[in-house]
């Protein structure tokens, strides 16, 4: 009897859109209709359901096909990805965003990994063709493959004239070459230009057409300045309708609608060349709570002025920040509001958005509560007068304040730091540079900004005001712009514990470190030469502090929530706190509006971005005032501290004026290798960390492009690793002529 045929197999059913998605989803770039036919066992007649079901997704948008047509989550980025550079964070990556970007929402975060080769390093409006590797939902990692050339749309530099040709020399360093000029609009030789970039080469050059006389020359030290607003597209000027409703704005002297804190004797505290006042500052003992404190914190009221989606609210969207500079401020705000209405000035009625706090001796804000008042400042006061006042010298304005309001003031700051170091937030000592200017407005002297107990106690007074508003949004479930800063990433984490290793120091908990082993590791280090190393390598670990309306706390003060609002002035994120809390509150018909939340990411992105470009510009022109200063120093020696290591040399800070330059590759050890985190380089017989004591001379000062170069003198540690000698090859033999 012939056996039975066993039954044929079911054929396996057709996987779900969720099931098909979440394939897709876990295996971006690696999924071809082959790969997914063999994942869920599709065989056959049902190949073609599959591959119906596959387009229906593509179709929705849900899917896209990437390098070698693989699938993609729509929100995914394929294998191989054409990006353009459009920042660069605090660590000096690039950060890189899709060209064709089409999924919904924001646009993925990319960082690009350093660059191999002499290609040089990336700059903001690169565009490179680059491999991505997908480390978290939304996150990549970026290597280049290849650059793709893209002349600038525009240069900024110096006019020059050579051989009755005009050229443009650019400002900026990575500039590869001058640029020929075809017409020079009526520029003068020495003259800071705006150009446009033109078809075409001639004499080897790219063309530019000069649409712009800055109106300074290099000679001028307000050149420095300028080059810095312009070369990182800082707007300056406000269009004419937002600067007619900052003039048409009236002073508020009417208490109807807001609580009367004339009578607090509120005060200013800031630096000396401050040129806006927007927090105030009170305390006294807590009468109903031994040892506690009841503080009061008044932030100039800027939401009454600007009004969303009106002129002045999207002149200030667009700048996100006011940007300082050694001899000017550009403000997100005009002068009529900025120095004049919304400034706490002494003794002027001003209107103010308030918060009470009661502090308790352990520094923890056990309640507070937010009004809308009218103030005035009983003085304005400087950080150095304060603290003098405090260590027992005060002058004519702070001998009457001495005892009634600063020395409360830095009872309740007692208190705050005691909760600061008790819940753990990392305290890197990292001196800042400041650069003082002669009448004539150059450089007369450069040194350490000082850090006074006076900074320190508005700092903590402003940080405790700042958690106040995102508790009181979270409490109202009410939209909020958080200031938020995340964990460090785990490859940071790894790369710093084998930093640490070469001075024989270790970081603990494991993967997830918390700030308080942090500050533990900074202790241990206190008062050491390698005290400045393990500061910067810390700070370099640490992610990058931004705003969102997504709350992930933030990490480095070690708050679970915590949002900017003592800044309106200065800082778009403060106002929309501002216009979030009136709403809350029920404190006005001014607050947000309906549905302004719907932006809130992508606003978020974009005072992130405008803060950056703010930070950067702030420091390019500083970097150009100090080598000025420097210029006439060429030759002289001086000691510093490593503060970058990369394949293109070493970066050096100088002590004296915190200065920095670069002693590039080929004044170095040709076999000299640096390690992929970019802690320390290394060849025989000597290798220089990160935050090492070098001496070093100064080779060239350019204060046009801010640029300094070094060559190094002495530092390191010696190694016992010795340079191999090449063997020497034995003379060729002559072979013997015949005849």
């Amino acid at each position: 009897m012939a056996k039975k045929r066993p039954p044929a197999p079911k054929p396996a059913p057709l996987p779900s859109r969720q099931d098909l998605l979440a394939y897709i989803e876990e295996n971006p770039g690696a999924a071809s209709k082959r790969d997914v036919s063999r994942a869920f066992g599709i065989k056959g007649d049902r190949r073609k359901a599959l591959k119906d079901l596959i387009r229906e997704l593509e179709a929705e948008g849900l899917i896209q096909r990437g390098r070698r047509r693989r699938l993609t989550a729509a929100s995914q980025l394929p294998e191989v990805t054409l990006v353009d550079i459009r920042a660069l964070d605090d660590d000096g990556d690039p950060l890189a965003r899709p060209v064709d970007w089409r999924g919904d929402g924001a646009a993925p975060a990319i960082v690009m990994l350093p660059e191999r080769g002499p290609r040089g390093v990336l700059g903001v409006g690169d565009r490179v063709l680059a491999r991505l590797k997908r480390i978290a939902p939304g996150q990549y990692e970026g290597r280049t493959m290849k650059r793709i050339p893209r002349p600038p749309d525009r240069v900024l530099g110096v006019y020059e004239k050579v051989g009755g040709d005009g050229r443009i020399v650019p400002t900026d360093r990575r500039a590869k070459s001058e640029f020929l000029v075809d017409d020079d609009g009526g520029a003068q030789p020495g003259e800071l230009v705006l150009a446009e970039t033109t078809s075409g080469h001639r004499m080897g050059l790219p063309r530019a057409r000069i649409t712009e006389r800055l109106g300074a020359t290099m000679a001028e030290p307000r050149a420095f300045s300028l080059i810095a607003i312009h070369g990182n597209r800082i707007p300056v000027n406000f269009p004419t309708d937002a600067i007619a409703e900052a003039e048409a704005a009236t002073p508020v002297t009417t208490i109807k609608g807001r609580e009367d804190l004339r009578r607090v004797p509120l005060i200013t505290i800031d630096g000396a060349d401050a040129r806006d006042f927007d927090d105030a500052v009170w305390a006294e003992l807590d009468p109903d709570h031994e040892g506690g404190w009841h503080a009061v914190v008044a932030i100039a009221d800027v939401a009454h002025y600007v009004t969303t989606d009106q002129p002045l609210d999207r002149a200030a969207r667009e700048r996100g920040n006011s940007v300082y500079f050694p001899d000017r401020v550009v403000p997100m705000l005009p002068e009529a509001l900025s120095n004049n209405l919304c400034s706490l000035v002494p003794h002027q009625p001003r209107p103010c958005l308030a918060v009470h706090m009661w502090i308790g001796d352990d520094g923890k804000l056990h309640r507070h509560r937010f009004l809308r008042g009218l103030m005035r400042s009983a003085a304005r006061l400087t950080y150095e007068q304060v603290q003098s006042a405090r260590d027992g010298y005060p002058d004519d304005t702070t001998g009457p304040l001495t005892e009634t309001i600063i020395a409360p003031l830095y009872g309740v700051f007692e208190a705050l730091n005691r909760g600061r170091k008790a819940r753990g937030a990392i305290d890197l000592d990292l001196p800042e540079r400041k650069v003082v200017l002669g009448d004539d407005g150059r450089v007369a002297a450069v040194s350490p900004r000082p850090r006074l107990d006076a900074h320190r106690l508005v700092e903590e007074l402003m940080i405790t005001a700042n958690v106040a508003a995102a508790e009181t949004l979270e409490q109202r479930q009410t939209a909020a712009m958080y200031r938020i800063h995340d964990e460090p990433a785990a490859e940071k984490i790894s790369d710093l514990r084998d930093f640490l290793k070469g001075y024989g120091l270790k970081l603990a908990a494991g993967q997830h470190p918390r700030p308080i082993h942090f500050n533990r590791l900074i202790e241990q280090v206190a008062g050491k030469p390698h005290a400045p190393a393990v500061n910067t390598a810390v700070l370099r670990s640490q992610a990058k502090a931004e705003y969102s309306p997504e709350n992930v706390g933030h990490f480095g003060l070690s708050l679970r929530r915590y949002s900017h609002f003592t800044s309106p002035i200065r800082r778009y994120a403060d106002l929309l706190v501002h216009r979030a809390l009136i709403r809350a509150l029920e404190l006005g018909k001014d607050g947000l509006p309906d549905g302004a939340d719907a932006d809130f990411v992508t606003l978020g992105e974009h005072i992130s971005m405008t803060e950056r470009r703010a930070q950067n510009a702030e420091r390019d022109a500083l970097d150009r005032y100090v080598t000025a200063f420097l210029e006439g120093r060429v030759g002289a020696t001086f000691p510093g501290r490593i503060s970058g290591v990369s394949r293109f040399g070493l970066f050096v800070t100088l002590d004296e004026t915190g200065a920095d330059g670069i002693i590039p590759r080929r004044r170095l050890d040709r076999d000299a290798t640096v390690d992929e985190a970019g802690f320390e380089m290394t060849a025989p017989g000597w290798v220089i960390r990160l935050g090492d004591a070098v001496e070093v001379r100064l080779r060239e000062a350019n204060p046009t492009t801010g640029g300094l170069v070094f060559e190094l003198l002495s530092g390191g540690t010696e190694t016992t690793v010795k340079r191999k000698r090449r063997a020497k090859k034995p003379p060729a033999r002559r072979r013997k002529k015949r005849n």
